[in-house]
């Protein structure tokens, strides 16, 4: 046949796969352009192919199992707040001198900046000496055991530290019979404080105050008021504009509305103080979220053969994650913060790696998940069509949707639950977490806020060990 004997159509649209460029010169010409995301499976890595190909072949029905039970797990589980308590009394692992950090465990000479600050000034909050030049030599002659937070039930934020006299949160999990039970501190707000690196004067006294005045006057409180269904704020909280990450300023609203009475009925002689002290704070609820999270994650974690991602935190030198139903840490370089917005006179040269437990967030529908009905998230990313981005491409590499956390802004649409690693290594999508930065070197605290890529080695190696532990 001949090329004239060929019927062309008058009208042509292209769907291209592949090279934008095609594409684009099609667009150029005047005529509809429809882009395909496309990529090669897992970078086209054989081996990541191959366990890919097993754990969603043969293996899928199997997983796939597992996974919904996880996902049912965190999607359904009621984590409640029941008190306020020194961390020494309900953490054995605290006994004598010890400190809980974020993150994987790490050795004190891998310790970054920011967190050996807060290590020092905490030290010296607890009376076991008096300068923070004491306290470094302290650190260094092996007598302070160094914990991750995560192996004793608990999480900490940015590069807070636990020691015995840290107030905690304790929040509690019927799960279906078995009571589970997580920690985090208990806020110590912004500006001059010890989580953002700053072993000041100030950050002392703040200590002090969370340990001789919040935790009593906390404590008789939610002795008062009774339990607080955690998630249930949060979800008000969701649509009212929080991430729960970030942006707690709604949550930490409804806590204290919650709280309100029993705190005006208590006696303590320095209600009035603590009061002042929780109006100023709107991260108080961060803290608190990343508890009930932690207890979601915790019963999840037990469900064996999963592809789902329950542990994910960064100590500042490490970014570690951990599948369902293993004990074990995958770990890679922890990342730095983009897409930020840093304070006035500072730039990204000055940012700490990524750092703290809140990621655990990210995991049960919010932070980056929940980025799509949040101004503040589109403040840090260029707007809320980015922000809308986050949240679609998490959803990217999630088995499900929260039923809980939903998404007023997009139709009800609940947030991405269940970050599974077979779909992180096949698209080559990680999860983002929403974060504040810290200065690298001097001390001088929070810097701004952004956005942290998790880094794809750490998942790339757990799908590895799953592959092992499913054909096994």
């Amino acid at each position: 046949m001949s090329i004239e004997a060929i019927d062309l159509p008058d009208d042509v649209g292209v769907v291209n796969v592949g090279l934008p460029l095609f594409g684009a010169a099609v667009a150029a010409q005047g005529r509809p352009s429809v882009q395909v995301d496309w990529r090669i499976p897992a970078g086209g890595d054989p081996r990541a192919v191959a366990a890919l190909r097993r754990l969603s072949g043969s293996h899928t029905a199997q997983v796939d199992a597992a996974n919904a039970e996880v996902v049912r797990r965190l999607d359904t589980g009621v984590p409640m707040l029941v008190g306020v308590r020194p961390a020494g009394e309900v953490l054995p692992q605290l006994s004598g001198r010890a400190l809980l950090h974020p993150g994987p465990a790490i050795e004190l000479e891998q310790v970054c900046d920011p967190l050996r600050r807060s290590m020092r000034i905490t030290v010296v909050a607890e009376g076991w000496c008096r300068t923070v030049e004491e306290a470094d030599a302290l650190l260094e002659s092996g007598e302070v055991t160094l914990l991750a937070a995560n192996t004793a039930g608990a999480v900490a934020p940015m590069a807070s530290v636990v020691a015995a006299s840290t107030p905690v949160w304790v929040v509690e999990l019927d799960a279906e019979g078995e009571r589970l039970t997580a920690y985090a501190p208990v806020g110590q707000g912004s500006g001059d404080v010890a989580w953002f690196g700053r072993e000041t004067p100030a950050a002392l006294e703040r200590l002090t105050l969370l340990r001789e005045a919040v935790t009593p006057v906390l404590s008789d409180v939610i002795a008062e008021s009774g339990p607080v269904d955690v998630f249930s704020l949060a979800a008000q909280a969701v649509a009212m504009g929080d991430d729960v990450h970030v942006r707690t300023q709604a949550a930490t609203n409804l806590l204290l509305r919650q709280l309100l009475p029993a705190l005006v009925g208590t006696k303590h002689p320095r209600a009035v103080e603590v009061a002042r002290y929780l109006s100023a704070n709107h991260l108080l609820f961060l803290t608190l979220a990343m508890a009930a999270a932690r207890t979601l994650t915790a019963w999840a974690g037990a469900v064996a053969g999963s592809s789902v991602v329950t542990t994910m935190a960064r100590n500042g030198t490490e970014f570690g994650v951990r599948l369902s139903g293993d004990s074990q840490w995958f770990l890679a370089p922890a990342p730095s913060v983009g897409r930020a917005v840093y304070h006035p006179g500072r730039g990204a040269a000055d940012g700490a790696a990524d750092i703290g437990d809140s990621a655990v967030l990210e995991l049960v529908g919010l932070g980056g998940a929940a980025a799509a009905g949040s101004p503040a998230v589109g403040q840090l990313v260029g707007g809320m069509h980015e922000a809308g981005a986050l949240t679609a491409e998490l959803e990217r590499v999630c088995v499900a949707r929260s039923t809980r956390f939903t998404l007023p802004t997009h139709g009800g649409r609940g947030t991405p639950l269940g970050v599974d690693v077979r779909k992180v290594v096949e698209h080559g999508i990680t999860p983002k977490v929403t974060t504040g930065i810290l200065h690298i070197s001097d001390g001088s605290g929070q810097i701004g806020a952004g956005v942290a890529d998790a880094p794809i080695e750490c998942f790339r190696d757990a799908l590895f060990d799953l592959d092992a532990r499913v054909a096994r």
